[in-house]
């Protein structure tokens, strides 16, 4: 057996997933990984858009306009917080289409019906997997949907390995020339600089340390750290604006050894987690809206729910956080944490062919799923407090 790490890491990812360990391809963060994805696209298949949602994360969008390609944006389900096959607007641009598992919500029929939506397009569909890692979206017959599916070791996401992706490749759908040209620039990247390998391994105290600040001192040195090269953030000035700050990279082996390491820990991780999403749907179904698509054994990075309005939901994030908590709004701002210049993105705020993406961004909250069902009955219970139905 293998004992370079990277080898180790595809073929966890392979045995996981039923797939081939050469069609996977480890990467920095998921994100570099993505523009290679967009950037090969381009040049195989010409420059035009890639649709996909205003309800993300910019690091999912920004690497689409640094690969050269435009973004384009089709409303969401409100079952499954993915992009609505039946209203997705594609045109004769459109070179890519995003299947995004948004906190981890796999809905196979609604990944099918978007599979067939880009093949009636003649164009790439790619599945954002960086919430739920080595799950795949699958056709009736039990293969894989996409053609190429992007994984996320980062932090925030499933695992704590913090930093890290994966790009998979599928052999049976993605066309030969987008497939070769993919593995030559993925299997050829060059690993991380030594000095960002050294704030990789500084980021977990870093954090303990700057947590533990004022919110308005541990912003101030984020900042401050972040601009000295000292400190890697979530995400980076440059990436609300359109560009990434670096190329394209491979992990450092020490990363490579923290996610071979980590990955075996992935079902009991997804336990835990289901757990907490099972309580949650027992305890707040009532009193709050809940993705349909949430099951009992949905295994989420996050537990989204919507209330009446924004201020309802600040409130919340506010008490929950209060009560010790990881409250979270993702994704409010759209392309959280927001972008300097949304007509940069191709974003027009108030289009009304994204009501419903910014319908409920306005009203998103949610809670952690990283904890004992004891602590998320505690989480639960004050949300309906806050909600008067205590």
């Amino acid at each position: 057996m293998s004992s370079d790490p990277a080898d180790t890491v595809r073929r966890l990812l392979a045995e996981r997933t039923g797939t081939e360990p050469g069609d996977w391809y480890p990467v920095f963060k998921a994100r570099y990984g993505m523009e290679v994805v967009f950037r090969a696209i381009g040049q195989t298949h010409g420059t035009g858009e890639v649709l996909t949602q205003i309800f993300t994360c910019s690091t999912a969008v920004t690497p689409i306009l640094a690969a050269g390609m435009r973004a384009a944006y089709g409303d969401i389900s409100a079952a499954s917080i993915a992009l609505d096959p039946t209203t997705v607007p594609v045109t004769d641009a459109t070179r890519a289409v995003v299947l995004q598992h948004t906190f981890g919500i796999v809905d196979q029929p609604r990944a099918r019906a978007l599979r067939a939506v880009a093949d009636t397009a003649g164009a790439v569909l790619v599945e954002d997997s960086a919430h739920c890692v080595g799950r795949l979206a699958l056709a009736e017959d039990g293969s894989p949907l996409a053609d190429i599916s992007v994984h996320s070791f980062g932090a925030e996401k499933m695992l704590p390995s913090r930093f890290g992706g994966a790009i998979w490749i599928n052999a049976e759908r993605c066309d030969e020339h987008l497939r070769r040209r993919l593995a030559q620039e993925l299997g050829t990247l060059r690993a991380v600089t030594p000095r960002i390998d050294r704030t990789a391994r500084l980021y977990k105290n870093q954090v303990r340390v700057l947590n533990r600040l004022p919110g308005g001192v541990a912003t101030k040195a984020r900042s401050t750290l972040a601009r000295a090269g000292l400190f890697e953030p979530l995400i980076s000035t440059e990436e609300t604006t359109g560009s990434l700050p670096y190329a394209a990279m491979a992990p450092s082996p020490w990363m490579l050894q923290q996610i071979a390491e980590t990955l075996p820990c992935l079902a009991t991780i997804e336990q835990t987690r289901s757990a907490a999403v099972a309580v949650y749907l027992e305890t707040l179904r009532d009193v709050v809206q809940i993705p349909e698509s949430i099951t009992p054994d949905s295994a989420l990075v996050r537990f989204p729910f919507f209330v009446a309005s924004s201020e309802l939901a600040e409130r919340l994030v506010t008490k929950v956080t209060e009560a010790g908590f990881y409250a979270g709004r993702w994704y409010r701002p759209a392309l959280f944490p927001g972008v300097a210049d949304p007509a940069e993105y191709g974003y027009r705020v108030g289009d009304p062919a994204l009501a419903t993406s910014e319908d409920l961004i306005a009203r998103v909250v949610n809670l952690p799923t990283n904890i004992i069902t004891d602590e998320a009955r505690r989480a639960a219970a004050v949300v309906r407090e806050l909600l008067g139905a205590g």
